[in-house]
C-alpha cells in the first residue's frame, strides 16, 4: 500500500477540500439543471451531458497535479482523466441519437470511472477522509451497470443521472468535511 508522507499530506488535504466543496456544488447546480431541462431542450441537454464528465476530468486533473501521487495513484487518475474525456465525446455524440444510447455511455463511464475512483481512494486512505470516495467509486460501478441495463434496454428518460450526480456530489461533501481535521494539522 502506498502512504502520503507528512511534508505533502497538509498541503494535499487543503486542496482536496476546496476540490470536493467545489465539486458538491457543481454536482447538485448541474443535477438540477439536467432535470429540468432533460425532457425538451436538446442543445442545453448536449451541453449538460458532456460538461459533466469534463468537469470530472479537470478535477481528477487538479488532484493529480496536487498530489504528488503514488505511481499507483497517478495511473488510475491518467486513466480517469482519458475515460472522461472519452465519455464526454460519446455522450455529445450520443444525445443526438437516443436517451437509451445517453444511458448506455454514461453506464460505460461510470463503470470504469467509479472504478478508478475507487483505486485512487484505496491508496489515499492514510490521508482521511477518503472512504466517501471510495464508496461513491464503488457504488458508481454498481450504477453504471444499471445505466447500461436501462440502454440496453431502450430507456427513454436520462434524468435518472441527475440523481447519480447529486448522490456523488453528497459524498464529495462528507469526503470535503472529513478532511477538515487533515487540513487544519
Amino acid at each position: 500500500m502506498t502512504t502520503v508522507d507528512s511534508s505533502t499530506a497538509v498541503p494535499l488535504a487543503r486542496t482536496l477540500r476546496r476540490l470536493y466543496f467545489t465539486r458538491f456544488g457543481f454536482a447538485v447546480v448541474w443535477a438540477l439543471l439536467l432535470a429540468l431541462v432533460a425532457p425538451s431542450v436538446a442543445p442545453l441537454l448536449t451541453v449538460l451531458l458532456v460538461l459533466y464528465p469534463l468537469v470530472d476530468a479537470a478535477s481528477v486533473f487538479t488532484e493529480l497535479r496536487a498530489s504528488g501521487s503514488s505511481p499507483r495513484s497517478r495511473i488510475s487518475e491518467t486513466v480517469n482523466i482519458v475515460v472522461s474525456v472519452l465519455a464526454a465525446l460519446a455522450l455529445g455524440w450520443a444525445s443526438f441519437v437516443s436517451p437509451a444510447a445517453v444511458l448506455a455511455v454514461w453506464g460505460v463511464w461510470a463503470i470504469l470511472a467509479g472504478a478508478t475512483q475507487l483505486l485512487t481512494g484505496l491508496s489515499r486512505r492514510r490521508l482521511g477522509g477518503q472512504w466517501p470516495l471510495m464508496f461513491s467509486g464503488g457504488l458508481s460501478v454498481l450504477v453504471g451497470f444499471a445505466f447500461l441495463a436501462q440502454g440496453v434496454g431502450g430507456g427513454t428518460s436520462v434524468t435518472s443521472v441527475a440523481g447519480y450526480a447529486t448522490l456523488g456530489g453528497v459524498l464529495f461533501l462528507v469526503s470535503a468535511i472529513r478532511l477538515t481535521r487533515a487540513a487544519r494539522a
